[in-house]
């Protein structure tokens, strides 16, 4: 009766020590903390920085050149001919629409490349997210700055270091 009792404690033990063995893991990251830390992130934030500011050059440039137009049409219209006031009228409006046009133009091309090179951030974080998850056996990994309303930190690992290791950040 006493090795049966003692093997229902042995079992019940391996049991309880088996199954705790096998919970699920569950963690969070800080994406953005890990993507700031990017050397990628900081050479996608100059370039598109040099570009914002190539744009903003050209367009100041071509509103130099509306204002300079209109100042000289105001200082010429009372003395101009009908048909040539009429057709630097519509220059100036040209030239105008060209600007606005060229400002739209811009923002599209700015977005576009900011969208493309943190694609290849986010892609390479999301790898190594993958990566972590199935080296550690996780079942979910949070993104803490996804806007979830709570994450537990007692009953979930916070992976941020591991993935920037993984990633080779400090």
């Amino acid at each position: 009766m006493k090795k049966i009792i003692l093997c229902a404690i042995c079992a019940i033990c391996s049991f309880t020590a088996a199954s705790a063995q096998s919970a699920p893991k569950f963690g969070h990251v800080n994406t953005q903390e890990i993507i700031q830390a990017m050397p990628e992130f900081t050479a996608a934030r100059t370039e598109i920085e040099k570009l914002t500011q190539q744009y903003e050059a050209d367009l100041k440039s071509m509103q130099e050149e509306l204002q300079k137009k209109a100042e000289a049409f105001e200082k010429e219209e009372a003395t101009l001919p009908e048909n040539i006031k009429t057709r630097r009228n519509q220059e100036l409006q040209d030239l105008y629409q060209r600007i606005q046009q060229t400002y739209q133009d811009n923002q599209q091309a700015l977005g576009k490349a900011q969208q493309e090179k943190m694609q290849v951030i986010q892609t390479k974080v999301l790898d190594a997210i993958k990566a972590v998850g199935q080296e550690g056996g996780y079942v979910y990994i949070m993104d803490t700055t996804a806007g979830i309303p709570f994450i537990s930190t007692t009953l979930s690992t916070d992976v941020t270091a591991s993935i920037k290791a993984k990633l080779g950040l400090k």
